[in-house]
C-alpha cells in the first residue's frame, strides 16, 4: 500500500512515524495529514537510505536542492560533491536534473549517496533519447515517456515532476494570451513542442490514470509541474499559468482517489503583492495540496544575486502558507552551479523558511530564534556559532574580531548591550 493508503486504513508507518519524531508533532497528526492530502512524505520503498521528511500542513517549511549536469558540463564527481553540500547545510530534498552524460548512471549515483528524499523530472530524460534514438523530441512515444517514468520509479526515486496540466487548453490560452519570456520551464517546452507538432493531447494529461497506477506500484509522489509558469513579472498570474493551476487542481483529486500522494508547483516569477496571492490561489484550487514554489523570483533584475531575490519571495510565500521552497542559487538564469552556488542556495532558502516557520507557529521555530537572543545578550560566541545556519562561517567572521574577542569588532568597548547591562546591575544595587 501506499502511504496515503496506509493513512486511511488508520496505519502509522514508520516514514510516519519518522516524520512525527523529526518535527516533534503527534504522529496521528501527521497520519490524519496524509489522509487529507494535506501532508506527503515522499519515499519510494526502493530507496534504501532514505531519512524521510514530511511536506505540508503543521510542518517546517522544506528546502529543496536542485542539481544535475547540463550538456556543457558533465562531472559525476562534482555532483556528488553538490549533492554532500546540499545536504550538510540542511537541505531537505534534492532533485537531479541532469541533462548531460549518462543520465540513469548519474542518478543512480546520487540515489545511492542521498540520505534525503530524491525527486528528477523524468520528461528531461525521455526528451533527450528521443533526440538521440529518433531524431528529434517531436518523435518521442507515449511508451517512451512512460518508460523513463518505470525507469526511474525501479531506482527508488522519491517524487517526480510531471507536467501533467500543460494540455490543449492551456497552449490555446498562452497563445491568446501572449507573453514576454513565453514558456520557460524546461520539461514544459519538449511537451509544448510535442504537442504542437503532433497536433496531439499531452500524453502525460491524457493518461493520466496509467501515471497513477504507475504511481501506485511504486508509492513515488507526483508533483505537478508548472509548465506554464511565468518566467518575468510581466508573464505573472496571467490566463495562461492559471488555466494549467485549475488542471492542477482536478488532477489533485483524481490522485488521491487513486491513493497517490501529490504536491503541487508553483511560480517562478511573480511581484511581492502577487506571491501571496498566488498561494491563496492554490490552496483554494487545489484542496490544500502542499504548495511547492520555484523562488518565487520578486525581481527580474538580480542576475548573480537571485538567491537573495528567490528567499525574499519564498519568505513572504511560506509565511502565506506554501509548504516547501526550491532553492535558487545565484547563477540562476546564467550558469551551471558550482559548490559554493548551491551552498548559498539553500542557506538562503532556509533563512527564507525558517523566517515564515515563525509566522506559521511551527513548533520550535521562534525558540530557536530566543536561544540565539539570549546567546547574544550573553555575548556567548561559541552558543551563537553552534545556533546559527553556518556555525563554520559565523566562527570565521568572529575570528577576525580584532582584539580580546569579548565583544565584536562593530561595536568594541561601545557595545550596547554591555554597557545597558552595567548600569542596570548598578541601578539595581542602589537603595530605593
Amino acid at each position: 500500500m501506499t502511504q496515503l493508503e496506509l493513512a486511511r486504513n488508520g496505519i502509522v508507518s514508520p516514514q510516519m512515524k519518522h516524520v512525527a519524531e523529526d518535527e516533534g508533532v503527534d504522529a496521528d497528526s501527521v497520519r490524519q495529514g496524509l489522509c487529507e492530502g494535506e501532508i506527503v512524505i515522499p519515499a519510494n520503498a526502493r530507496h534504501d537510505n532514505l531519512a524521510p521528511c514530511g511536506i505540508g500542513r503543521g510542518l517546517r517549511t522544506k528546502v529543496n536542492a536542485n542539481i544535475g549536469t547540463s550538456s556543457d558540463f558533465c562531472d559525476l564527481k562534482a555532483e556528488l560533491l553538490k549533492l554532500q553540500t546540499a545536504i550538510d547545510f540542511g537541505a531537505d530534498t534534492v532533485m537531479d536534473l541532469s541533462t548531460g552524460g549518462d543520465i540513469s548512471a548519474i542518478r543512480r549515483a546520487v540515489m545511492r549517496d542521498s540520505s534525503v528524499p530524491v525527486g528528477t523530472v523524468p520528461i528531461y530524460q525521455a526528451a533527450i533519447e528521443a533526440i538521440e534514438g529518433r531524431g528529434a523530441i517531436v518523435n518521442m512515444t507515449v511508451d517512451d515517456i512512460f518508460a523513463v517514468i518505470r525507469e526511474h520509479a525501479e531506482d527508488g526515486v522519491d517524487f517526480m515532476t510531471l507536467h501533467c496540466g500543460v494540455n490543449q487548453a492551456s497552449v490555446s490560452r498562452l497563445k491568446r494570451q501572449g507573453r514576454v519570456t513565453d514558456v520557460v520551464s524546461r520539461g514544459g517546452a519538449f511537451l509544448i513542442a510535442w504537442m504542437l507538432h503532433n497536433d496531439s493531447e499531452n500524453p502525460l494529461y491524457q493518461y493520466y490514470d496509467r501515471l497513477l497506477e504507475l504511481a501506485v506500484e511504486y508509492d513515488f509522489a507526483l508533483s505537478l509541474g508548472d509548465g506554464l509558469r511565468p518566467g518575468s513579472l510581466a508573464d505573472a498570474t496571467d490566463r495562461a499559468q492559471i488555466e494549467e493551476l485549475i488542471t492542477l487542481g482536478e488532477l489533485i483529486e483524481r490522485s488521491r482517489a487513486a491513493g497517490v500522494q501529490a504536491m503541487v508547483e508553483g511560480p517562478g516569477h511573480l511581484p511581492l503583492d502577487q506571491v501571496a496571492a498566488n498561494v491563496k490561489l492554490e490552496k483554494s484550487l487545489c484542496r490544500g495540496a502542499p504548495f511547492y514554489v520555484l523562488g518565487p523570483l520578486v525581481t527580474d533584475v538580480g542576475a548573480g544575486y537571485d538567491h537573495i531575490t528567490a528567499a525574499i519571495g519564498g519568505a513572504i510565500a511560506a509565511a502565506a502558507g506554501a509548504d516547501f521552497l526550491c532553492y535558487v542559487t545565484p547563477t540562476e538564469h546564467l550558469s551551471l552551479p558550482n559548490e559554493q552556488d548551491v551552498k548559498a542556495g539553500v542557506i538562503a532558502s532556509r533563512i527564507a523558511a525558517h523566517a515564515a516557520d515563525i509566522v506559521k507557529g511551527v513548533r520550535g521555530a521562534k525558540e530557536w530564534d530566543e536561544q540565539m537572543s539570549r546567546a547574544r545578550k550573553a555575548l556567548d560566541w561559541r552558543t551563537q556559532a553552534k545556533l546559527s545556519l553556518d556555525p563554520e562561517f559565523s566562527r570565521q567572521v568572529h575570528s577576525n574580531t580584532p582584539g580580546d574577542g569579548a565583544t565584536c569588532s562593530m561595536c568594541g568597548k561601545y557595545c550596547a548591550m554591555a554597557i545597558v547591562e552595567k548600569y542596570l546591575a548598578v541601578s539595581a544595587d542602589k537603595p530605593s
